[in-house]
């Protein structure tokens, strides 16, 4: 039996899922990441209230997220390319509700730093193959837009974090506990979610090609080696430059909003959740907006407004100082116009760039370099708050604005996918 005729019978097998529902379940792997970024600053900040946690301890445990999720990527991704997307996005939930339960019990900071990395680890092996999922779920008519729905997602993350910061910012230690609760419970529903979702036709075929030696594009483009080759070089290091940069501007505002009102800007958490609460919204706002033109020739024009917008907006606190108004003005601005640059079009480019066999790899190594990178900024992001808040934020307005002219660079001539391309073969090889 040939390669061809024998993935043609599993696929058969497969209940073929619909695309959006695959992009609700498998784009919580977002709502989970943003809920997780922003909720677990604001119980952070509510530990060091009740005076169990301090400002350093508090970059430290900040700092073991972003590893964890760093060293998730490299291995979820590549994990996910191997042995299944399917397979690796079960596993991760269930680290991600065990790496939510040991900071719900303990606050002792030598028990939570071990509990926060494996939140992190799991977050960081989900995302990647949860967006090679739902990408090879899609098609070239949809896979754009179901890809900024499934970010769009993570609006609703920030959303249940800043009302658990609204309704428990004044309840110290418990409301740390009460925000950690709700990540693992989120989890368990997602868990179960999951398990409604197959391994996709995409990968099933590429990995029988694999095993067969059937020599195509997919099958023999899988090693960590080919993403340094030409044609993979070029998107590879370009993304890697770009989304890093702006990754590690976007985490002071995102990781440490929080603890910059509260510690800058003498803001209760309360008051600033609540004051938070309009970027839901605006995140709402931004993603259905690039959700119209995201699959359009107009993709590119709403990238470079975006990146003018997120990039300049990091001077409005410089300029007019550190308070409810201008963090506000801030948060708002990035979360708005960071819908049409940031997360969501990186995600689009990676999906669109690497073959079957690199996506998930492609996507977890661009990940897991931009968390290296943010966790060492938010390592020492507390001391140099302490130093001289306006100028982190005249070097992260700096480090933005860099990043996304590298990926103008990169992808403003960008036309083709390899979707396209592969389906291209796959036809001419059913013709023969």
């Amino acid at each position: 039996m040939s390669s061809t005729t024998k993935s043609a019978g599993i696929i058969k097998a497969l209940k073929h899922p619909n695309p959006w529902w695959v992009g609700f379940v498998c784009g919580m792997a977002t709502f989970v990441d943003n809920a997780a970024t922003m909720g677990v600053s604001t119980a952070f900040v509510l530990y060091q209230s009740g005076g169990r946690l301090t400002g350093n301890q508090i970059g430290m445990l900040t700092s073991s997220v972003t590893i964890g999720v760093a060293l998730g990527s490299f291995l979820g991704g590549r994990l996910g390319d191997r042995f299944g997307r399917r397979h690796v996005f079960v596993g991760t939930m269930m680290i991600i509700i065990l790496g939510a339960f040991i900071p719900f019990i303990s606050t002792d900071f030598a028990f939570m730093l071990p509990g926060v990395l494996l939140l992190g680890l799991g977050i960081g092996a989900d995302l990647p193959v949860a967006m090679a999922t739902i990408s090879e779920t899609a098609t070239d008519k949809n896979r754009a837009k179901i890809l900024v729905f499934s970010n769009l997602l993570g609006g609703f993350g920030i959303l249940m974090s800043v009302l658990l910061g609204i309704f428990f910012g004044n309840s110290g230690v418990f409301g740390g506990h009460v925000i950690f609760g709700a990540f693992g419970g989120v989890a368990v529903i997602v868990l179960l979610m999951r398990l409604t979702i197959p391994e996709t036709e995409t990968w099933l075929k590429a990995n029988e090609e694999r095993k067969e030696g059937v020599h195509t594009l997919r099958a023999d483009n899988s090693s960590v080696k080919d993403l340094m080759k030409t044609p993979w070089r070029k998107p590879f290091v370009t993304l890697v430059c770009y989304y890093s940069l702006v990754a590690i501007s976007v985490s002071v505002s995102s990781g440490f909003g929080t603890y910059i009102a509260y510690n800058v800007a003498n803001i209760s958490v309360s008051t600033y959740s609540t004051a938070s609460l309009a970027c839901m919204p605006l995140a709402i706002l931004g993603a259905a907006w690039f959700m119209a033109v995201a699959d359009s020739k107009w993709r590119m024009t709403y990238y470079v407004i975006g990146s003018v917008l997120v990039a300049v907006s990091g001077l409005i606190p410089v300029i007019f100082g550190f308070n409810l108004v201008t963090l506000c003005a801030f948060a708002y601005i990035v979360t708005f116009a960071g819908a049409f640059c940031y997360e969501t079009i990186m995600k689009v480019w990676t999906q669109e760039s690497f073959p079957t066999m690199l996506r998930g790899t492609a996507q977890g190594f661009i990940y897991g370099i931009s968390r290296v990178l943010t966790a060492i900024m938010s390592a020492v992001t507390p001391a140099l708050l302490v130093f001289n808040p306006k100028m982190l934020y005249v070097g992260i307005a700096l480090l933005s604005a860099v990043g996304f002219f590298v990926g103008w660079l990169g992808f403003h001539k960008s036309t083709g996918n390899t979707f396209q391309t592969e389906a291209q073969v796959e036809s001419e090889g059913a013709l023969q």
